[in-house]
């Protein structure tokens, strides 16, 4: 208890957070664009530098990402307005993930709510072929279905993770005080971080399920989708390409918002627990086997809803390299964090902006936009080519390359990098000395840049692997190559 409440204590008044830096503003990206209601932005993953805006009331636009584009070149993209429910504030078309291999198949993946039941579909759609900024809207293939009890907590945001499956953050159910205690019953979809593979099938569903979720083959203990719990609405999340970690915005109820790293199998607390107080009872609560938030902020000043954001891996800001960024809906306030070695390092008011904050997203680049969602317009930071000391993160590499690990030998985690000097395909997977796979740690589009990332001598199904011969390999369309490690226990 002492433990946690110094570190309670240190993410709550151990950091300036009222203090705005004067280097940092918010710019209007497409000058010559607005949109209605703005809630998703997020690129096609092919190379073609186009940006997609997800509307609320059902819209997907698609245009060049050019400051100087005009209004006559935004097209629709897809226009499902006449299967949404959007009688109430938080439903509508909410969430957009083209697949990890768009270039060549032309799937992307959207969430949205639609009524009579009221409901969360999660369904994938198609390209039309030969017009790469239309979408068959007749091409619908749902995925999953999942009752809604309320209309709000629908949570929204779907991702592709660097392992190629698909995750969906689901609210509690709605409500207040989630009344159906959705969040810790491991029966329900609602309240969770879902995750499965839409690359395959079975004969009951339209996806199968990853070997590796915490109750994979065991459906009595949990439901086999999911992945986290104890969630209440993880309206935006987003991992890092770098460091592999997924950083999670849950919305709070009366008093605490929170920033969660997002792990296998984490229990994150709520209704038990609202930021790090008990709620549900009010005291007393039994804490243990929950993961605690890496950040939380009250109400006090006025702010009201975490809106997740991003680590910035952009070249607009090198200062801001390696930042999350992340933002309030009623106050329009910019923070941003540093996360190291399991710590908040730093945290910082960037900009208190006069907007309403709804969503942020970013481009093929990597570059973070942010949305109003009052006015409808799209920001991005102002340009500083300043770097700050020690980071040299926004050099783009000359050569593809990847680096000998380290430490090697090692026990029982050891560091991989590489650098990639155009944007790639890129695939790194663990070989064991038979060539046989055994873990695939990155399959994903990746920009130019360094790239480290931890093994922690776990195999796909997170067993832990015996002392040996390990090769690791990055496979790009341009380059290929691998390189030995020794796992010593």
């Amino acid at each position: 208890m002492k433990k946690l409440s110094l570190i309670f204590l240190f993410l709550l008044y151990g950091m300036d957070l009222s203090a705005q830096n004067p280097s940092v503003q918010l710019v209007d990206a497409f000058p010559s664009l607005s949109f209605t209601k703005p809630v998703h932005l997020t690129n096609s993953n092919d190379a073609t530098n186009r940006i997609f805006v997800v509307q609320q009331n059902g819209f997907i636009k698609v245009f060049p990402n050019d400051s100087n584009v005009s209004a006559m070149n935004m097209k629709t993209f897809l226009n499902i307005s006449n299967k949404i429910s959007s009688s109430a504030g938080e439903e509508g078309l909410l969430g957009l993930a083209f697949h990890t291999s768009y270039s060549s198949n032309g799937y992307f993946y959207v969430n949205y709510t639609a009524a009579n039941p009221l409901r969360t579909v999660i369904s994938r759609f198609k390209v039309i072929s030969n017009n790469p900024d239309k979408a068959d809207s007749l091409s619908e293939y749902k995925i999953l279905e999942i009752n809604q009890p309320y209309s709000n907590h629908n949570g929204g945001t779907l991702m592709f993770g660097l392992d190629g499956y698909l995750y969906i953050g689901m609210g509690d159910g709605g409500s207040g005080g989630d009344p159906q205690n959705n969040a810790q019953n491991l029966q329900s979809f609602l309240g969770k971080m879902l995750r499965i593979n839409i690359n395959d099938t079975n004969a009951l569903k339209r996806y199968v399920i990853p070997t590796s979720n915490p109750f994979y083959n065991n459906p009595a203990q949990g439901m086999e989708e999911l992945f986290t719990w104890g969630m209440r609405n993880p309206w935006k999340y987003s991992q890092d390409p770098v460091t592999g970690l997924i950083y999670a915005g849950d919305v709070g109820q009366n008093i605490w918002e929170e920033i969660d790293i997002i792990q296998n199998g984490k229990n994150y607390g709520w209704r038990i627990m609202e930021g790090f107080a008990c709620y549900n009872p009010s005291s007393g609560c039994d804490t243990s086997g929950i993961t605690l938030p890496i950040k939380v902020y009250d109400h006090s000043a006025g702010d009201c809803s975490i809106i997740g954001g991003y680590v910035y891996r952009g070249n607009r800001r090198p200062d801001l390299y390696g930042a999350y960024i992340y933002a309030d809906y009623c106050t329009g306030k910019v923070w941003m964090l540093r996360y190291n070695n399991d710590l908040v390092t730093s945290d910082s008011l960037l900009i208190d902006s006069p907007y309403s904050i709804s969503s942020f997203g970013v481009d093929q680049f990597n570059e973070v936009y942010i949305l109003g969602i009052g006015n409808g317009k799209i920001y991005r930071f102002n340009k500083n080519l300043i770097t700050s000391e020690g980071n040299n993160q926004n050099i783009v590499p000359q050569n593809f390359n990847l680096h000998q690990n380290y430490p090697n030998p090692f026990n029982p985690s050891t560091t991989i990098s590489y650098n990639l000097p155009q944007i790639s395909n890129v695939r790194l997977i663990i070989i064991d000395i038979t060539g046989k796979i055994i873990r695939e740690m990155i399959n994903t589009t990746q920009i130019p840049g360094e790239y480290k990332i931890i093994w922690d001598g776990k195999d796909k199904n997170n067993n832990y692997l015996s002392s040996g011969v390990y090769f690791y390999s990055l496979i790009t369309e341009n380059f290929k190559t691998t390189k030995r490690m020794l796992l010593v226990k």
